[in-house]
């Protein structure tokens, strides 16, 4: 198999429940941002890079998530009974995305700026490297509340701390997921492993980043995708 991604994970199966009313009739990737959803801000980062395939998982609402994706050349994962987290999700949707390297990037973000997935590609190294982080300054993250994630090396190398945002986008190798439990687990339990091994990498996004996990992220994301150029 390839050592570049070769697939693409987009998270999509989440309550939403910080969105309060307005996730009542909805999923949250559903939520329209500047003329369009939430999972097509995400989608048209994913399409514009050379991967066989773009996996969607599904869970909360999951039937409007499937009618919203008819007709595109996308799988759908669905989590059911139980939502998995973003590791068993992962997990669960292996065999789907037929991967060695896979993307996964979360849809609650919008982005301003180069395509996040390039960048990571750019700087991927699997020879020194299980899963490299794509990070951002809290300067850059917009509508962001709370402590960062991670502190990063001049080697590239992550720890835990609070100097970057983990900007919901990543490159992961498949066999990370290799002895982790069935059912619902985070990424965070793999990314513990890779810390104390030094296999988990880091590295800054350019441009902006808003969170749109929250309903104030809303405006937030109209008003950094419109701001003028400077």
């Amino acid at each position: 198999m390839r050592t570049e991604p070769d697939a693409i994970m987009l998270f999509a199966a989440g309550f939403g429940t910080r969105m309060g009313a307005l996730t009542a009739d909805r999923p949250k990737p559903l939520i329209v941002v500047a003329g369009q959803p939430l999972l097509d801000h995400a989608l048209d980062i994913a399409t514009a890079v050379p991967v066989s395939r773009i996996v969607v998982n599904a869970h909360y609402k999951a039937d409007q998530i499937a009618a919203h994706l008819s007709g595109r050349d996308i799988q759908i994962a669905y989590e059911t009974p139980e939502i998995l987290d973003t590791g068993g999700g992962l997990r669960a949707a292996l065999p789907m995305l037929d991967a060695a390297t896979i993307y996964t990037m979360n849809t609650d973000a919008v982005w301003r700026g180069p395509n996040p997935l390039r960048l990571l590609s750019d700087a991927w190294q699997p020879d020194i490297m299980d899963a490299l982080l794509l990070c951002l300054p809290p300067t850059q993250a917009i509508g962001h509340v709370g402590p960062g994630d991670f502190l990063r090396s001049e080697d590239g190398t992550l720890s835990r701390g609070a100097d970057l945002i983990y900007s919901g986008v990543q490159i992961i190798k498949a066999e990370t997921l290799e002895d982790t439990p069935q059912g619902a687990f985070s990424l965070n339990m793999v990314w513990d492993r890779l810390l104390a091994t030094g296999r988990l990498h880091g590295c800054i996004y350019a441009g902006k980043w808003c969170d749109v996990g929250h309903p104030g992220g809303i405006t937030l994301a109209q008003d950094m995708l419109s701001a003028p150029d400077v």
